[in-house]
């Protein structure tokens, strides 16, 4: 392996994952830290051997390629940008080329910048990080690790859409989005359970964007992220699936263009729109506003539906696991979902769910359900620790 560090980033519209790691074996974590509320007031924290290394405002500049400037600039202010031998880039579109991690040549970047049209949200922010790093650490192997190649095994019957051969054979296909946050769960599971994995699994990535995917002994077999990442249930600004008569409705009826349409399904539905009042989570759950409560509810609803098909296409459950911010922390979102899921045997225990236990299943629950935070962060070290060992 390389010698020297790791250093890890996780872009997305609005915030900024980074950990730092050494790059021997047991891929040990120096440093992990986030710059959260791009676009609003950037605050930088971080953390090394669980001690405070930053809290600081970053207000003042605006937009993720700002907050990755101020940040290689504070590694380099520290000392931490010394010996970083790779970076490693969460790339959200893999396409169907990108199955594993892959060195970011030229080339490679020319692809993944094709692919940005399906991302919108994320592809372009992520690419851009490749380019600052790399200008910062010209010297630094710069690797990509995608969130699609958790799911490019699936059977084709569920990536094909009935759609012509030869809109398929260009691509149009349900590829499926969150595999870092996945391949993590999966891997705990293996801890916990050895090869089965936890068996016949349903795992809720709830976060900004949310997505279901089912996983037989940690395999993908299913996910409600598809050709974007707009797809399953409602998201914090996201619509979640539509019927299509509905893009064609405002194409055709309300004279929106592309670009209008996009905006809102990415920018200003999901729970923002239903409400009204905002898309996140903390905020609604102290709301009393009607508006506010219906926007729970169909969230609610709708992730209990795609329990159902996902728990189909398993041909049974046996454990379900929430993870992401609103799966590891909003507990009543937990509790209302669960008692949506009685019809699979699920019962809970409702002192462990509102104190955040690993197990909230009841004793006599027939399906094991457990909230286990994920992290993205050390799926990417080990790609690229998996990449350089292939060279």
């Amino acid at each position: 392996m390389t010698a020297g560090g790791i250093l890890t980033l996780n872009a997305g519209s609005s915030s900024l994952k980074f950990a730092i790691y050494d790059a021997s074996a047991e891929l040990p974590l120096r440093l992990s830290g986030q710059v959260s509320d791009i676009g609003g007031s950037p605050r930088m924290k971080a953390k090394a051997g669980g001690e405070t290394a930053a809290d600081e405002s970053w207000a003042g500049e605006a937009g993720l390629d700002a907050m990755l400037e101020r940040l290689f600039a504070w590694l380099k202010s520290t000392g931490r940008a010394e010996g970083l031998a790779a970076v490693g880039h969460r790339i959200v579109h893999g396409g169907r080329d990108f199955r594993q991690a892959t060195v970011l040549t030229p080339e490679v970047l020319t692809k993944l910048e094709a692919l940005a049209p399906l991302a919108p949200l994320h592809q372009p922010f992520n690419l851009s990080g490749v380019a600052i790093a790399a200008r910062h650490l010209p010297d630094a192997l710069q690797v990509g690790v995608f969130d699609t190649a958790f799911h490019a095994d699936q059977p084709d019957v569920a990536r094909l859409y009935a759609l012509p051969r030869d809109l398929i054979d260009e691509g149009v296909l349900a590829y499926g989005f969150h595999g870092l946050s996945y391949d993590y769960i999966a891997g705990a599971l293996r801890q916990r359970d050895g090869e089965r994995a936890g068996g016949r699994t349903i795992v809720l990535h709830l976060g900004s964007g949310v997505s279901l995917c089912a996983m037989d002994r940690g395999r993908s077999v299913a996910t409600t992220m598809g050709f974007s990442a707009l797809d399953g249930p409602p998201m914090s600004t996201r619509s979640g699936g539509l019927d299509p008569g509905v893009i064609l409705h405002l194409l055709q009826a309300k004279g929106m263009d592309a670009d209008a349409v996009s905006d809102l399904l990415y920018h200003r539905s999901g729970l923002l729109g239903l409400s009204g009042l905002s898309g996140d989570m903390v905020t609604l759950l102290k709301s009393d506003a009607p508006d506010a409560r219906q926007a729970l509810e169909v969230y609610v609803y709708r992730i209990a539906r795609e329990i159902g098909s996902l728990a189909a296409a398993l041909g049974g459950l046996d454990t379900l696991v929430f993870t992401a911010g609103v799966g590891e922390n909003a507990a009543p979102i937990r509790e209302r979902i669960l008692a949506l899921c009685g019809w699979l045997g699920v019962t809970v225990d409702a002192a462990a769910n509102r104190a955040g236990a690993e197990r909230i299943s009841g004793p006599d629950s027939r399906v094991s359900v457990l909230v286990i935070p994920t992290d993205e962060e050390v799926v990417i070290a080990r790609g690229v620790a998996a990449c350089d060992r292939d060279r």
